[in-house]
């Protein structure tokens, strides 16, 4: 698309794609690194790293909705050019949108110096990797129009979610987050919704691409999967009655707690010592 031309990141795919080499590279020489050293804290870079993406959620939040109300944006169908200014503007945002994709790189940088191996699975990396590259792409040939629903639902979503995240970390605050479980519920819904968003332009076309419809769809059914998977192994698996059966009884302590409290204090299970 001509109109984003000359802006940063987009001319050329090369650094899209060595800085997601890069993450990549990160997480499997950081926990070879990691392995045999203590976790971080990390604990004032954490709040203040939240607090960041949570403002910069907001800010694109605010402007996509004022940018496509300005513009007259049909929710059923958008296409790429109608709205003039207002396509510049909402093009505008879905760069930070982009852009902030590699800063998100970090939440994966961080539970890697923090020892949070439990954390970093196929969804959190097949996640964060694909999304920085499929946005450099949809900047470069759909930067506005149908485009501006997803990231509009997901800046929403990230607003509560990296408000989450951030308070999380003050240890006074997590009696009063009980709310997770909602939160991935919330996730879910939104891609439920994006892809019936990107759907109904398929059923009444409006000149948007139809390959680029059918790509998202299908990109956001495999997140769909990939997060109903999570759910239920997060929130509805019980252990089964063999597994409480065979559960050895013990009664070591030490400091006044139970030897696994250790073994589980820094993410580690199956009575492994802390670091």
């Amino acid at each position: 698309d001509a109109r984003v031309r000359g802006w940063f990141l987009l001319d050329s795919y090369l650094p899209t794609f060595f800085l997601t080499g890069a993450y990549l590279l990160c997480i499997w020489l950081g926990n070879k690194f990691m392995k045999d050293r203590p976790p971080f804290s990390l604990r004032a870079h954490l709040i203040v790293y939240n607090l960041g993406i949570t403002l910069l959620s907001l800010y694109m939040l605010i402007e996509l909705i004022l940018a496509t109300w300005e513009g007259g944006y049909n929710l059923q169908c958008q296409n790429l050019h109608s709205a003039g200014e207002a396509d510049i503007r909402v093009a505008k945002v879905l760069w930070w949108y982009y852009f902030s994709k590699v800063i998100e790189f970090m939440d994966t940088i961080f539970f890697v110096l923090r020892k949070k191996s439990s954390q970093i699975t196929f969804l959190h990396v097949y996640h964060h990797a694909t999304m920085f590259n499929i946005w450099w792409c949809v900047l470069n040939w759909i930067p506005c129009g149908q485009s501006f629903f997803g990231p509009t639902l997901n800046s929403f979503i990230h607003v509560l979610m990296y408000s989450y995240y951030g308070l999380s970390v003050i240890p006074s605050m997590r009696k009063y987050l009980w709310w997770k479980k909602y939160l991935t519920q919330a996730q879910l819904i939104q891609f439920l919704l994006t892809i019936v968003h990107t759907l109904s332009a398929a059923v009444k076309p409006c000149g948007f691409p139809f390959g680029c419809l059918m790509f998202q769809s299908s990109y956001m059914a495999t997140l769909v999967v990939l997060f109903i998977n999570f759910y239920i192994k997060t929130y509805q698996k019980a252990p089964s009655r063999t597994a409480i059966k065979e559960t050895p009884v013990t009664t070591e302590i030490k400091n006044g707690f139970h030897k696994d409290h250790f073994a589980a204090a820094n993410g580690f299970l199956n009575n492994k010592k802390a670091q």
